[in-house]
């Protein structure tokens, strides 16, 4: 359990936390948003004992472990699986101290406690978070100095996962995973052993790894049950009540304040009018939400062309002669196309985006292009690649030399970078603010085809909204490389699988898609037998399916139950109260409750999917 109670910190005399307090059940996965800026990495900076408070305390169980992400891997010439396996550090110890170990009972107790750590099937558990990152076998025994700052994260993220601490902390763990990494670890945080905290900006992983949301807020903390969509209507409606009543508070105040205005100086009424002040002077003011500025982008609209505006026949690409990445391309692009790239990493989507984007030639077959076709290309190393020197403005009036500032300054600001970021260094402003330059200059001359690859990284979630409903209202074609599902999902319409060489269409959905990542790849058999033709099963009379559907409704009744009394105990496990030194025999009570409504609904969740299953095959 994780109780933060009463904490002050202030940096440069900005307060960032006053009297802010939240308490964090053993085991629950909880994800903490709030804008930029807020101090969400601060916090963890204290819990992991960087900072210290100003006043109030942050406690953990005595020998809890906390974990979180390195800035990266070092590079260096360790392989990428020993790498993970050494963020074990006693298994690393024991398993070096039983090399030299001479003395039998030492010898003894070393293999003994090797065996409680599972220390011998470590070396799978770590191949197998590395490949859900995207490492296959062969890059897994390749040194560290053989990939980038970008991959080393991906390997820094997989050793904190192997050394399983009791307390994981994880500050925008998918900036730097492609759509099947940020997938993978979806459904791996979902089945964590222990308490997690995350910090992201990620709706999909928001929603789908996450138990709880603690919300940082004008400097207090506030936890709401649920996954983030429960916490954003949540939070709606309080923002909303709180409006109502201080509107109604201020037309209460003005009209007592109307009626000293017109009786104060009247003899007969003076007494009620002083009266009346009094109670002004008296109010407990209730503060209205503040209005969060709307955050959008304006995209600059292209004319339109004549369709296709890219033409692929039996195309080939790559980057030597001998050793195409992708060939047998047959592709139509026109105007109004929002298409999203599917595919694992290597399997050639950046090549892709590289051939359309005219950055990469067609080594064969025939590529047409309207004649006066515009592409705009936004990547991540495009907002690492600015002039961290120069200023916003002074990127724009390389782009555009000869443009009014006043145009320049125009344009920047329809891009939510104001008269005070227009001037401020690159390298002073947040990734945020870097992304939002680089898209700026991306689209800057109007393209009928705009390329993004992972657009959403540093973004918060309401810039997030504001790109998807720019790209909404964009008039050009749209290609995208994402991990952000909710991104894809809202402006994506059609989808292309990139893989075995080349590029087609995927018919069906992202969801079906999220469900074929993480399903299990079957072990081919060396020598398959020639499967025996199954006879044909007999139908389901009428009156069996309805049975059938009988049981599928009871046992999602049984479900919904135990969810409702699994929400009770998590809302009584959330009551800082409990966890008073008072009621410690009736906190462990609770606990052991809690976990057995848990093992009630994974009995129920099986049930139901044998049911389930039953039944589709019964009316097949």
């Amino acid at each position: 359990m994780l109780r933060i109670s009463e904490i002050n910190y202030s940096v440069e005399g900005r307060p960032l936390f006053e009297e802010a307090s939240a308490v964090i059940p053993e085991g629950h996965k909880v994800g903490i948003v709030g804008r930029n800026g807020a101090g969400k990495t601060t916090l963890f900076k204290i819990i992991r004992g960087e900072l210290s408070l100003d006043s109030g305390d942050i406690s953990l169980p005595s020998r809890a472990k906390i974990g979180g992400v390195a800035q990266e891997v070092p590079s260096s010439e360790t392989s990428l699986i020993d790498t993970v396996l050494e963020a074990d550090v006693e298994r690393a110890r024991l398993m070096k101290e039983a090399e030299s170990a001479e003395d039998p009972t030492r010898i003894a107790d070393i293999q003994t406690r090797l065996a409680d750590i599972d220390a011998w099937s470590a070396e799978g558990r770590a191949a197998s978070i590395l490949k859900g990152l995207g490492f296959d076998d062969e890059e897994q025994q390749m040194p560290c100095s053989a990939f980038s700052g970008g991959w080393r994260m991906r390997v820094a993220l997989a050793a904190v996962l192997f050394a399983q601490p009791d307390l994981l902390l994880l500050d925008e763990p998918t900036n730097y995973l492609d759509l099947e990494g940020a997938l993978w670890l979806e459904s791996y945080l979902a089945k964590y052993p222990h308490t997690v905290l995350i910090i992201s900006h990620d709706r999909g992983l928001l929603n789908r790894a996450v138990g709880g949301i603690l919300h940082l807020e004008d400097r207090k903390l506030t936890y709401y049950q649920g996954p983030y969509d429960q916490f954003a209507r949540q939070r709606a409606e309080k923002r909303a009540l709180q409006a109502a009543m201080a509107k109604k508070q201020q037309a209460r105040r003005d009209h007592m304040q109307s009626f000293v205005d017109r009786f104060k100086a009247k003899a007969s009424k003076a007494k009620q009018a002083q009266s009346r002040l009094k109670m002004i002077e008296k109010m407990d003011m209730i503060t209205a939400p503040e209005d969060v500025a709307r955050k959008v982008f304006t995209f600059p609209e292209p004319e339109e062309l004549s369709p296709p505006i890219i033409n692929i026949e039996n195309g080939s690409v790559g980057y030597t002669d001998d050793n195409p990445v992708l060939t047998r391309l047959n592709l139509r692009i026109d105007q109004d196309d929002r298409i999203a790239l599917l595919g694992k990493n290597g399997q050639g989507k950046s090549t892709l985006a590289k051939l359309l984007s005219d950055r990469l030639p067609l080594m064969a077959g025939k590529q047409i292009n309207s004649s006066k076709l515009r592409v705009g290309f936004f990547a991540q190393h495009q907002v690492d690649e600015l002039i961290v020197e120069e200023t916003p403005l002074q990127h724009m009036i390389a782009a555009r030399p000869g443009v009014l500032q006043s145009k320049l300054r125009a344009q920047l600001a329809g891009f939510g970078l104001g008269p005070e970021q227009a001037e401020t260094e690159v390298g002073r402003l947040s990734g945020g603010q870097k992304a939002r330059l680089s898209l700026l200059l991306a689209t800057l001359h109007a393209p009928h085809l705009l390329i993004l690859d992972e657009p959403t990284n540093h973004l918060d979630i309401e810039s997030r909204e504001a790109l998807v409903e720019a790209l909404t209202r964009y008039s050009g074609a749209v290609i995208l490389v994402s991990h952000d599902m909710h991104l894809l999902s809202l402006v994506a319409d059609r989808l292309w699988l990139v893989s075995n060489g080349t590029v087609k269409p995927y018919e069906d959905d992202l969801e079906a898609y999220r469900k074929m990542l993480l399903t299990p790849e079957k072990p081919v058999s060396k020598n398959p037998a020639k499967p025996k033709e199954a006879p044909k099963p007999k139908r389901a009379s009428r009156d069996e399916v309805l049975a059938l559907r009988s049981e599928v409704r009871k046992a999602e009744a049984r479900m919904e139950k135990i969810n409702e009394m699994r929400d009770k105990l998590a809302k009584k496990l959330a009551d800082p109260a409990l966890y008073e030194d008072a009621k410690t025999g009736e906190l462990e009570v609770w606990n052991k409750k809690y976990a057995e409504v848990m093992d009630a609904l994974h009995r129920a969740e099986t049930l139901w999917m044998g049911a389930q299953e039953k039944l589709e095959k019964a009316t097949a």
